[in-house]
C-alpha cells in the first residue's frame, strides 16, 4: 500500500483496517504532483499530464548535498578578474569542469553551472526508471483503473533542496479557471494557489520559499495556446519532508487510532 495522506488516506485507513502490514513511501516527485492537483483528479477532469521535473541534489542523498555545494565553491574559486568579462568567466568555469581535481565524484558529471536530462536506470521503454514511476505510482496512489498516462522528462538541477515540476495537463473537457483553481485549492491544507504574476511566482514557487515547509504552491496557471482543454501549471516541494517524513508521520498516526478501542 503506497502512502500519501493528502491523496489516499481513506484508502490507508481501509488497507490497515484490513491487515495490510507493508505501508511504503511513494516516490518523492510524484507525490508532490498529486498533492499540487489530486483536486484536479477528484473532479474527473484529467485526461493525461506531462511532468517536466527539476529535482535538487538531495532527491540523490546528503553526499550529493555536499558535492553541488564543493562544486560551486570549486568553481567560484576559479573565476577570472570581474574586470576580463563574462568571456572569461565562461571560459574559466568551462575549463574547470574538466580538471581531475573537479568534485563529481557522487554525481560523475558537473552539476553546478549544468543540468543533468537522467535520473535513476534506463528501461527498454527509453525511460528513465525515476520517469516511470510517474504513471505507476500515481495511478496506484489514485486507485485509478484504467490508468491515467503520466510521462515527462526528468532533469537534476543545481538547487539543494525541493523539486519542481513544470505540467502539461490534457483536461477531459473545458472549465473556467477559476473553477480550476478553486478544485486545486480546496483538495487538501498544503496546497496553496499562487496567483500567475511576476511577483507571485517568484516570490512563492521556489525552492528557497517553501524548503523546510508542507506548503506545495501551485501556480503559472494558465490555459495553454494548444487549446482550452490544455492547462500548464507549475509546483514546487520539499521532497525531504513529503517523500518520506511526513507520509511516514500520518500513517503511523493512522495505524495508532486503528489500534485504539
Amino acid at each position: 500500500t503506497l502512502i500519501l495522506d493528502p491523496v489516499n488516506g481513506p484508502q490507508v485507513e481501509a488497507a490497515i483496517a484490513g491487515g495490510a502490514r507493508d505501508l511504503i513511501g511513494a516516490n518523492c516527485t510524484v507525490g508532490l504532483m498529486l498533492v499540487a492537483t489530486v483536486g484536479l483528479f477528484r473532479a474527473g477532469l484529467v485526461e493525461w499530464i506531462s511532468a517536466m521535473t527539476y529535482q535538487a541534489a538531495s532527491g540523490a542523498g546528503a553526499k550529493n548535498m555536499r558535492e553541488l555545494v564543493d562544486q560551486m565553491g570549486y568553481l567560484a574559486g576559479k573565476a577570472p578578474d570581474p574586470a576580463q568579462g563574462a568571456l572569461a568567466l565562461d571560459r574559466a568555469v568551462q575549463a574547470a569542469f574538466g580538471d581531475a581535481a573537479f568534485p563529481d565524484a557522487a554525481f560523475g558529471r558537473p552539476l553546478a553551472g549544468n543540468v543533468l536530462p537522467w535520473i535513476d536506470t534506463a528501461l527498454p521503454s527509453g525511460q528513465s526508471r525515476e520517469e516511470w514511476k510517474a504513471q505507476v505510482e500515481a495511478n496506484k496512489l489514485l486507485g485509478q483503473d484504467p490508468p491515467i498516462p503520466v510521462d515527462g522528462t526528468c532533469v537534476r538541477v543545481g538547487a539543494l533542496r525541493c523539486h519542481a515540476q513544470g505540467l502539461t495537463i490534457k483536461l477531459k473537457q473545458a472549465a473556467p479557471l477559476d473553477e480550476i483553481e478553486a478544485m486545486i485549492a480546496a483538495a487538501n491544507p498544503w496546497v496553496r494557489v499562487v496567483p500567475n504574476t511576476p511577483e507571485a511566482s517568484l516570490a512563492g514557487l521556489t525552492p528557497a520559499a517553501v524548503g523546510g515547509t508542507l506548503r506545495v504552491p501551485i501556480g503559472r496557471l494558465r490555459k495553454m495556446t494548444l487549446g482550452d482543454t490544455f492547462l500548464n501549471a507549475f509546483t514546487v516541494g520539499d521532497q525531504l519532508l513529503w517523500g518520506a517524513a511526513e507520509p511516514l508521520r500520518c500513517a503511523l498516526q493512522q495505524v495508532l487510532r486503528a489500534q485504539r478501542p
